[in-house]
């Protein structure tokens, strides 16, 4: 695996959702684990062109409007990236705007509940 990405992955997910992804691997996941690693966080998210809180929002947003439930692990990321709980806000503004109220007010539920300090499982 790609030793930026790995390093990306951590700083941005946190060690403990790393830690458990990777002992969660099996043969079956193991080169889409690896994949994601490289192409994912050693290219994407390692790239100059945005900083790491302009990512965190982007994905979010589009998490949200997508209506996929990783957005929970998105904004519990977007501790690790300076990302404020109000500018997460005003991302999902915007999903309600342009991709629709109930994937908003969805996402808003998950943001409420991870701000709300619900433990990380």
């Amino acid at each position: 695996m790609s030793q930026r990405g790995m390093a990306t992955r951590r700083e941005v997910l946190g060690d403990e959702h790393v830690d458990r992804a990777i002992e969660a691997t099996t043969d079956l996941d193991r080169d889409f684990q690896s994949w994601i690693t490289e192409a994912v966080w050693g290219g994407i998210w390692s790239r100059p062109g945005l900083d790491r809180r302009t990512r965190s929002l982007i994905t979010i947003a589009i998490l949200a409007a997508l209506g996929h439930e990783e957005v929970e692990l998105h904004v519990r990321a977007a501790r690790n990236t300076g990302t404020a709980p109000e500018e997460i806000a005003e991302a999902l503004m915007h999903v309600a705007v342009y991709a629709g109220v109930p994937a908003a007010h969805a996402a808003f539920k998950i943001a409420k509940r991870v701000g709300e300090g619900e433990p990380d499982g």
